[in-house]
């Protein structure tokens, strides 16, 4: 509707009676005004109308970077106009993907969606054993998948293909998991889905590994327990790699969980490399050890391994710039880990249970460190299960790879025993209280922890306490801090390596609670001992590197 001017009409009747009236001048100088103002009033309506203003985006498109399909041309910002740094990234499908295979590397998500659409592919069936869409898993503290049976609940943390030769019962899909039961009854089945089949291949669960020792604790049911289930193959498709694996109790059972099957072995020319290390949850939220972790990990690459494997629960944001910085090298991979079940998860509150819950804490490391065995056992011949505050030295050889070719010719079993499956170094304590006693050491920079302290304790723990170890990744089947539990081809046998030849130094403050008494006799009479000084120069030049890449030291000191 046109708008309207209330003082036109008026003025056109005022203007109609004047015109008309007696004398002709006046007559005509009283048209002319009233015409005129008249044309003063219709001007406004004579302008043509503003362009209408287009409604404004919602709030959410004004976050995207992509243009409207008909975007209105903006202004140019001028040349001094700050220019806000913010993300406009925007992934595509693809990257989404390949985001969140990274971050849950058990989902088979490129699995998944390569048959998505695929109507030839068995799981479009809805009479047995449908293969699960991703949205129908149940996750559980974002890594685990679970399976509800009755009473019963398993949490599943990873599968993976075990084709080493040493293997009795063949190629099978090992599944690393905890149960709230310490001897499971009930029988569950595999749904093996391979890329060349439609149809899923359903065997019986072989057999639950325990993987923990009931002299250890929590050996009760309701405590989650961590267990190795094995899926063999069967003989038509043991030249195959299963795709995923879901575990359920009835063969047909729409499956909860699904699990992609990790087997990453080398393709020629590639090698198997000889060495490299897992380290379980770190647990370092409000402890910055970022300084230390950087002396120890160039102390690790030193010793000769290819790739140290770590597995995170809460560490403090200079640990995690420390990783990022040695990710982005290639020398370390960090993969995040969850506590299963009810355990907590909220930062501070799951250091605080782990520190008084010591036996559960125990049995989860066991998760990790089973899982860095079987993601990486075709990529390394030995794998070592160490701390940050610990490292196997060689004492008459500059790495470990010298080291174990002088020990094994020494190790060879007796005739009829099995062959070895680790080599175990002894534990001898570097601790902060004898450092205390006798002041700064010269010639070493003061924020090197481990180059600092040069004096131990006279002996070793006891045989067999506290060890660490190399475990020959062709023999182990499951995996302690301390030692092998299980092992392929018949029992386990490690082997001690000499004192002279090799020992764990452990960098504490103080012992262990376990030897809170024999503590202060472990303490007496302390030994200076510089023997990690063989590798100081090469040492403090691969730390000051790696702190000034951080900005951790300034670039001259």
């Amino acid at each position: 509707m046109e708008p309207v001017n209330p003082g036109a009409p008026a003025m056109r009747g005022w203007c109609a009676r004047w015109s008309g009236s007696g004398r002709a001048r006046l007559r005509w100088l009283a048209a002319l005004v009233c015409w005129g103002a008249l044309a003063a009033l219709a001007l406004p309506r004579l302008q043509p109308a503003p362009p209408r203003a287009h409604p404004a985006p919602p709030a959410r498109l004004l976050l995207q970077s992509e243009a409207a399909s008909t975007p209105a041309p903006m202004p140019s910002t001028p040349p001094s106009a700050p220019r806000i740094a913010t993300d406009t990234r925007v992934l595509t499908e693809d990257e989404l993907r390949a985001d969140a295979e990274r971050r849950l590397p058990s989902l088979p998500l490129a699995y998944w969606h390569k048959h998505r659409n695929d109507k030839n592919k068995f799981y479009k069936k809805k009479d047995c054993a449908p293969f699960p869409s991703i949205y129908d898993l149940e996750f559980h503290n974002t890594y685990w998948q679970t399976l509800r049976v009755k009473t019963d609940v398993f949490h599943f943390y990873g599968a993976y293909m075990d084709a080493r030769n040493t293997s009795r019962i063949g190629p099978a899909v090992r599944v690393l998991a905890v149960h709230d039961r310490i001897k499971p009854t009930m029988t569950t089945h595999c749904q093996l889905w391979f890329e060349e089949r439609e149809a899923p291949v359903v065997v019986r669960n072989l057999e639950y590994k325990y993987v923990w020792n009931s002299k250890w604790g929590n050996y009760r049911d309701g405590v989650l327990q961590p267990y190795l289930l094995a899926c063999v193959l069967p003989a038509e498709v043991r030249h195959l790699v299963p795709a995923s694996v879901s575990i359920v109790v009835d063969p047909c059972d729409r499956a909860t969980n699904n699990l992609r099957v990790h087997y990453d072995r080398p393709k020629p020319p590639l090698a198997q490399k000889e060495f490299a290390v897992c380290v379980k949850g770190l647990d370092f939220l409000h402890e910055d050890l970022s300084v230390r972790l950087v002396e120890w990990i160039e102390l690790i690459r030193l010793m000769g391994a290819d790739k140290i494997f770590f597995y995170e629960l809460q560490v403090h944001p200079n640990i995690t710039k420390v990783l990022n910085y040695y990710n982005e090298l290639g020398v370390t991979e960090v993969t995040p880990i969850t506590l299963p079940g009810g355990q907590p998860n909220l930062p501070g509150l799951q250091h605080m249970y782990l520190k008084k819950k010591t036996t559960h804490k125990r049995q989860m490391e066991l998760i990790p460190y089973n899982d860095c065995l079987y993601r990486h056992m075709y990529q390394y011949r030995w794998l070592a299960l160490l701390d940050i505050d610990e490292v196997i030295v060689p004492l008459e050889d500059g790495d470990w790879s010298s080291l174990m070719k002088r020990v094994l010719p020494l190790s060879q079993p007796a005739p009829g025993k099995p062959p070895r499956s680790s080599y175990h170094a002894s534990n001898l304590y570097y601790l902060d209280s004898l450092r205390h006693e006798h002041g700064w050491e010269e010639g070493v920079p003061r924020y090197l922890h481990m180059l600092q302290h040069v004096y131990r304790t006279r002996n070793f723990t006891k045989p067999g306490q506290y060890v660490k170890a190399f475990h020959e990744t062709e023999r182990v089947l499951a995996l302690h801090n301390h030692f092998p539990l299980a092992c392929l081809g018949g029992s386990c046998s490690s082997y001690a390596l000499e004192t002279r030849h090799a020992r764990l130094q452990h960098y504490r403050a103080d012992c262990v609670t376990a030897l809170s008494k024999s503590c202060a006799e472990l303490r007496a009479q302390p030994v200076r001992d510089a023997a990690l000084w063989r590798w100081r120069g090469a040492l403090v030049a691969a730390a000051d590197a790696a702190l000034t890449a951080l900005a951790f030291l300034p670039p001259h000191r």
